[in-house]
């Protein structure tokens, strides 16, 4: 294909895309990070049954035969899964709602298949248990004691073959919370069930710095690559919603646009039902999926700019599901089921 024009600078494109595209994640320009916190502040209503909140259980109390009664609080609380068993369930509060495993439910996503959140408490459990590498922190102590929001990230891995090729998944929450339970631990699983090596990246919810920490988790993956077991030649990054556009974002621009060395395009891109639209000439291969009655992200400006990086003469493609609505997951028991199977098939082609 031929060489497209030079990129506009970064923060002008990025700042076009958020202006003109409505959905999950349009909240924040590229470029204010200095309003984060106030931000944050305001999106964070009155806590009502957030599950963050329910009393914890004794710390010396081992949790045992997960299942959908068992209490998330029991859950963060696990010594086996240590400081970072919190990051399973949103950090911001109000965004989390329900006491137990099978009645959690997250802000502007449809319900949570209750058999997947257990099924992934208890892989990654098991997992820590048997002294396995679960979490990896994208931040040193030293970072995180400067700047303690730090300390609200880091990298869940669900393990494949060894030397399999990588994806890294993004999770929504429109920038105000990740919604990993619904939206990247379940893509994760079904991706290691498959043999392929997955990460579940919590960011911090700010579109600026979420990207920077997108960048970063690159970055750890590709020093670790041989400790871990992992390739990353040919590795996809993956997202719905908000995590759609940080996989689009890293995807065009760069890991070199957002902080870090300049490491490897990813070899194609998921980008699911967000209202993304600009297209640069510059995207990788990518895969997408919405649904028509997705009142957050247009099945048609998605299916707009699918249509513009294949004109582009980039492979792309986009499968669009009847009457079904935002954040949909992997699908399972919707019509959107077997969407992860297709997009596999498409990063097979294009690795």
């Amino acid at each position: 294909m031929d060489s497209p024009k030079r990129l506009a600078p970064l923060s002008v494109l990025v700042a076009l895309y958020l202006a003109l595209t409505p959905g999950c994640g349009a909240t924040t320009p590229i470029g204010t990070v200095e309003k984060d916190a106030e931000k944050r502040a305001a999106l964070e209503p009155e806590v009502q049954q957030d599950a963050t909140t329910e009393e914890a259980a004794p710390e010396s109390e081992e949790l045992v035969d997960v299942t959908r009664y068992t209490r998330i609080a029991d859950v963060t609380a696990d010594p086996v899964l240590g400081e970072w068993g919190r990051l399973l369930f949103p950090v911001d509060r109000g965004y989390a709602y329900g006491s137990t495993l099978g009645d959690l439910q997250l802000t502007w996503y449809m319900a949570l298949n209750p058999q997947a959140t257990v099924d992934v408490v208890n892989d990654v459990h098991r997992r820590a248990s048997a002294g396995e590498t679960v979490f990896i922190d994208i931040y040193s102590d030293t970072e995180k004691a400067a700047d303690p929001w730090k300390a609200d990230t880091g990298l869940f891995f669900f393990p494949g073959e060894p030397g399999a090729p990588t994806a890294i998944v993004n999770a929504g929450g429109g920038f105000a919370y990740v919604g990993a339970m619904q939206d990247s631990f379940p893509h994760c699983l079904e991706l290691s069930r498959r043999g392929y090596n997955a990460f579940a990246l919590i960011y911090r919810p700010s579109s600026q710095i979420a990207c920077e920490d997108l960048a970063r988790a690159i970055a750890v993956l590709h020093g670790r690559a041989g400790e871990l077991g992992i390739s990353m030649d040919g590795y996809s990054l993956w997202g719905g919603s908000a995590g759609a556009r940080m996989a689009a974002w890293l995807g065009t621009y760069g890991t070199e646009s957002f902080g870090e060395a300049a490491y490897p395009r990813p070899a194609m891109c998921v980008v699911n039902y967000t209202g993304l639209s600009e297209v640069t000439g510059y995207e990788p291969p990518t895969f997408s999926a919405v649904g028509t009655s997705d009142g957050i992200a247009s099945w048609r400006t998605m299916q707009r700019r699918i249509e513009a990086i294949r004109a582009n003469g980039t492979p792309a493609q986009i499968e669009v599901f009847q009457g079904l609505p935002h954040g949909f997951g992997v699908g399972t028991g919707t019509v959107a089921e077997g969407w992860l199977d297709d997009a596999v098939a498409f990063w097979k082609e294009n690795r």
